[in-house]
C-alpha cells in the first residue's frame, strides 16, 4: 500500500482531523459541561451514585418551553404568501429548537433551500465544533455532523462553514466507520442517495450568521466567562447532582429498611441467569435456638423526614438560580413561603420567560431576513417579501408577564378621556401599524364601520 492510499484509509476520530488547519476554540472546561448538561436532560438510568428519576431538567425545559408558548401567535402580514409558507414550515422544530438552546445554551436553525421552498433543521450545542469568533462572540467559522446507518455502516457527513474575503464557504466531507469510535474514512458525498446532489463546496455571497440563526439563551457564562453561552440550568448543575444523589440514598435507604433474612452465600444456589435463589427444602423446623441456623433478621429505622427536607431545600435553590416560580419544582408548604416570596418569586418567573420569548422572536426576525436573502439568490418567487420590516407580527398574549383584559380596560379609560385616538387603540390590540394617516383610515375601514358611515 502506497503512502497515499495508508493516509486516505487512515481513520478520521474529530473534526480537527477531517478539516486541517481547523481547531476548537470551545475551552476543556465548557465541553465537560456542555457533556454534562445533555447527559443529565438524557440520563435515566440509576447508577451506583445517582438517581435521576426526577427528571429535573427535563421538567425545567418543558415548564419554560410550555409557559413561552402558551398564548403565542405569529402570522405573516397580508398578501405576504412566502413569509406565511415560511412560518408555517419553521413551526415544525420551533418547540425542539427551543428545548435544545435550553439545554445546551446555544442551537441553531439551518434553513435549506429546496425547490419546493425551504426545509428548516435544528442544530444541537453538542454536535457542533465551534471553530471561530469574532469579538461580539460571534460564531465565524462552525462544523456541524450529521449521522445515519446505512448498507451495514455508520455514516457521518461533516459540514464547515465560515467566511473569506466576504463570502460564504460551505464544505461537505462524508465518512463511513463500522463502529461509533470513530468517523471512519472519507468517502465519496455520491455514495449515499441522499447526498449525492450535494456539492462538495458552495459558496454564496455574505450572508449573515454563517447561512445561520443563532437562538441562544440571553444568560452570562457561568462556567468560564467566555463567549459561549450555558444550559437554562447551568447554575443549578451542582444542585442537580445533589438531588439524585439524595435520591439515590433515600432509595438505598428504603431497599435496606426493608426486614429482610440474610443467609450465608453458601446457603444460596443460582439459576442459570445467574439469580441467587434459596434451595427448596431449605426451610426445615428444628426447635434448636435460631441463633444457630445462621439466618439474622435486619430491620433498621428510615431517615424519610430529614432525606425529604433536604430534597425541598434543593429545589427551593434550583428554582431561585434559574429564575422559576416558588414551588414549579416541588409544592412547598404554605407556612414556608411569605407574601414577598410569592411576589418575587412570580416576579422573577416573568422575567425569565420575557427573556426566553424575546431571544425567541430576535431569533425569527433573523431568520426571516436571511431566508429572503437567500430566496432571493436562489430566485425563488416573492422572496423580498421576507426582507421588509413588518413581513410577520409575533404574538404572546397576557400569559404570566401581564393581564391583557386589564391592560384594554385602561387604554378605553384613556380613550373616554379623550386623551388617546381610537384607532390608535386598536392598533394596540391587533398590532397593526399606525404612524400614518393610511393606516389609520385602514383601522377605520376594517374595524370601525359605524364611524365610516357617519363621515
Amino acid at each position: 500500500m502506497s503512502m497515499l492510499q495508508a493516509m486516505l484509509n487512515r481513520n478520521i476520530y474529530h473534526f480537527e482531523q477531517a478539516y486541517p488547519g481547523t481547531r476548537e476554540c470551545t475551552t476543556e472546561e465548557m465541553q465537560r459541561a456542555i457533556a454534562d448538561w445533555f447527559a443529565l436532560y438524557f440520563q435515566d438510568q440509576v447508577t451506583e451514585k445517582e438517581d435521576p428519576c426526577q427528571r429535573l431538567p427535563y421538567t425545567i425545559v418543558h415548564k419554560l418551553t410550555r409557559a413561552c408558548f402558551s398564548e403565542y401567535q405569529v402570522s405573516a402580514s397580508e398578501n405576504k404568501p412566502f413569509v406565511q409558507e415560511l412560518l408555517q414550515r419553521v413551526e415544525s422544530i420551533r418547540k425542539k429548537t427551543m428545548q435544545l438552546a435550553l439545554i445546551g445554551g446555544e442551537a441553531w436553525i439551518k434553513p435549506i433551500p429546496k425547490p419546493e421552498g425551504f426545509e428548516f433543521i435544528a442544530m444541537r450545542r453538542d454536535m457542533v465544533t465551534v471553530l471561530g469568533r469574532d469579538f461580539a462572540g460571534n460564531v465565524t467559522d462552525l462544523g456541524s455532523a450529521e449521522v445515519c446507518f446505512a448498507q451495514g455502516a455508520y455514516y457521518t457527513l461533516l459540514e464547515r462553514r465560515h467566511t473569506e474575503q466576504g463570502q460564504l464557504v460551505i464544505e461537505n466531507k462524508l465518512f463511513r466507520s463500522l463502529d461509533v469510535q470513530s468517523i471512519g474514512i472519507q468517502v465519496p458525498l455520491s455514495t449515499l442517495e441522499a447526498y449525492k446532489n450535494l456539492p462538495e463546496q458552495t459558496i454564496l455571497p455574505y450572508v449573515d450568521g454563517l447561512g445561520l440563526v443563532s437562538v441562544r439563551v440571553p444568560m452570562e457564562n457561568c462556567v468560564d466567562g467566555s463567549s459561549d453561552a450555558v444550559s437554562v440550568y447551568a447554575a443549578a448543575t451542582g444542585l442537580i447532582h445533589n438531588i439524585n444523589q439524595n435520591e439515590r440514598q433515600l432509595t438505598r435507604e428504603f431497599e435496606n429498611g426493608e426486614s429482610r433474612v440474610f443467609a450465608s452465600a453458601d446457603l444460596l444456589s443460582r439459576k442459570r441467569n445467574g439469580e441467587q435463589v434459596l434451595p427448596a427444602g431449605l426451610f426445615v423446623g428444628l426447635d434448636d435456638d435460631p441463633e444457630t441456623t445462621g439466618l439474622t433478621i435486619f430491620s433498621p429505622e428510615l431517615r424519610q423526614e430529614s432525606f425529604l427536607a433536604r430534597k425541598r431545600e434543593y429545589l427551593r435553590n434550583v428554582e431561585t438560580l434559574i429564575g422559576l416560580k416558588r414551588g414549579i419544582l416541588g409544592e412547598v408548604e404554605a407556612a414556608q413561603r411569605t407574601a414577598t416570596e410569592v411576589t418575587s418569586s412570580q416576579g422573577d418567573y416573568s422575567l425569565t420567560i420575557q427573556d426566553l420569548q424575546q431571544m425567541w422572536e430576535q431569533a425569527i426576525r433573523q431568520l426571516v431576513q436571511l431566508c429572503g436573502r437567500l430566496g432571493c439568490i436562489c430566485k425563488m418567487p416573492q422572496a423580498e417579501q421576507a426582507l421588509e420590516a413588518d413581513a410577520f407580527c409575533m404574538r404572546w398574549g397576557d400569559g404570566v408577564l401581564f393581564d391583557k383584559d386589564k391592560e384594554w380596560e385602561e387604554v378605553m379609560e384613556l380613550v373616554k378621556q379623550g386623551m388617546l385616538k381610537t384607532e390608535i387603540a386598536l392598533a394596540w390590540k391587533y398590532g397593526l401599524p399606525w404612524q400614518r394617516e393610511e393606516d389609520l383610515e385602514e383601522i377605520r375601514r376594517k374595524y370601525m364601520p359605524q364611524q365610516q358611515k357617519e363621515d
